[in-house]
């Protein structure tokens, strides 16, 4: 063979062998922007790991996304949803008025209580007119039940209390009265402590509506393309457990804080549920009703556009 030519044989594999790089390099390249992280946040508690059970344990198909769940308090996703942290959160309703410029609501995941709700509990027996004499302690000022217990009656004095240890506050005294949001409802008569107001009772006696208690919302920057398809897989996450629901339970049965398995359940039926699946528009009109009297009451500075995903 001529020199020229082997010279010519040479560098063409050369091009040949940096090009098979190149194409290499670029189909990597490729299939990692494919794959899109989508942190989600919700409370570590059993009714939020029953709704998250199908995307948690890659029971679905999730394509070229990735969800990255973050447990945290309700009041700490209330506070970092104020600085935009997560691309899918759990939030109380009334933090949605902070955060609606942010974020928009997907049209399932809520917790709304139809008849029930929150419960203010007390070592003593009260009426709910003896409020305003009481010191109670609550979960967070952003929380939704505080914000109907403030609807309900504007000048009672508090103290905030995490959630978990509200029980324990009105026990030791640290507080008159402690407003429950979580399985607390369902046991404080073992406990001696009695019955002030059940907000969901109260609310439903007044507008003949659903209490709204928290919801999921997504981030807006993500564009409408994303938080659609994003949304569709949540939605899923929510049927696919309540089709089936004993693995579900038993998932969720870890977040159960020493709930025995028919206490979880019992819980778990009140706040994953129908309205869960899907707000309906008696659902979305209860949201609505609860901010603009928030609003109209002078406890939230700004009236809020509420807006669903979809």
């Amino acid at each position: 063979m001529p020199l020229s030519a082997t010279r010519f044989t040479t560098k063409s594999s050369k091009r040949s062998q940096q090009f098979s790089r190149t194409v290499e390099s670029n189909l990597k390249m490729a299939t990692a922007t494919e794959t899109r992280t989508i942190t989600v946040a919700h409370s570590p508690d059993s009714d939020d790991a029953f709704m998250f059970y199908g995307l948690a344990t890659n029971k679905l198909d999730t394509g070229g996304l990735r969800f990255e769940h973050v447990l945290k308090d309700i009041q700490t996703l209330n506070e970092e949803a104020r600085r935009g942290t997560y691309d899918v959160t759990a939030i109380s309703f009334h933090a949605y008025a902070y955060i609606a410029d942010k974020y928009a609501l997907l049209p399932h995941g809520a917790s709304i209580g139809d008849n029930y709700g929150p419960i203010v509990v007390a070592r003593e027996a009260h009426s709910a007119e003896d409020l305003s004499n009481l010191k109670v302690a609550v979960p967070g000022t952003l929380t939704s039940a505080f914000l109907a217990l403030k609807i309900f009656n504007p000048s009672f004095e508090y103290e905030v209390v995490p959630f978990d240890q509200i029980i324990a506050a009105v026990q030791g005294g640290q507080a008159d009265a402690g407003l429950l949001i979580h399985e607390g409802q369902l046991f404080y008569k073992n406990l001696g402590l009695h019955k002030v107001i059940d907000l969901g009772e109260w609310w439903h006696d007044r507008t003949n509506l659903p209490l709204p208690m928290g919801g999921n919302a997504i981030k807006r920057e993500l564009g409408e393309d994303l938080m659609r398809k994003v949304s569709g897989y949540l939605h899923e996450s929510i049927r696919y457990s309540l089709e089936h629901r004993e693995d579900a339970l038993k998932y969720a049965m870890q977040f159960a804080r020493d709930m025995d398995t028919r206490l979880a359940d019992r819980f778990v039926a009140m706040w994953v549920n129908d309205l869960t699946l899907d707000y309906t528009e008696r659902g979305r009109e209860a949201v609505r009703r609860l901010l603009n009297e928030g609003y109209e009451r002078g406890i939230i500075p700004n009236r809020v556009e509420v807006e669903f995903v979809g």
